[in-house]
C-alpha cells in the first residue's frame, strides 16, 4: 500500500471578519485559504454575510496533529483571549 504524502507546513490562523468576529481555521495552504474564505461560494459557512476577511494571526506547524491541537485550544478561548493573541501577534507580525 502506497503511503499517503503529507506536507510538512501547516498553519493554524485567525481571520477578522467584516463584523468584528473572529473565525480560527487551519490550513496547509495560508493564502490560498484566506482567499477561499473571503469568495462567499468556497469559504466557510460561518463566514458568509461576514465578508471580507483579513488575517490578523497565524502561526506555522511542522506536524498537522500540532497545528489541530493549538486550533481546537485556540477556539476554546474567550473573545478577550483571542483579543490578547492578536494584539501580541501584531507587535511582533512574524507572519503573513
Amino acid at each position: 500500500m502506497k503511503k499517503l504524502k503529507r506536507c510538512s507546513r501547516y498553519f493554524v490562523y485567525i481571520v477578522e471578519c467584516q463584523n468584528g468576529t473572529y473565525y480560527t481555521g487551519y490550513t496547509n495552504d495560508l493564502d490560498n485559504r484566506v482567499k477561499e474564505h473571503n469568495n462567499s461560494k468556497r469559504g466557510a459557512k460561518y463566514l458568509r454575510g461576514k465578508l471580507p476577511v483579513r488575517l490578523v494571526w497565524c502561526k506555522e506547524y511542522r506536524y498537522y496533529k500540532n497545528a489541530l491541537h493549538t486550533e481546537r485550544n485556540i477556539k476554546k478561548l474567550t473573545r478577550e483571549q483571542k483579543k490578547e493573541l492578536v494584539k501580541i501577534y501584531a507587535k511582533n507580525r512574524k507572519c503573513d
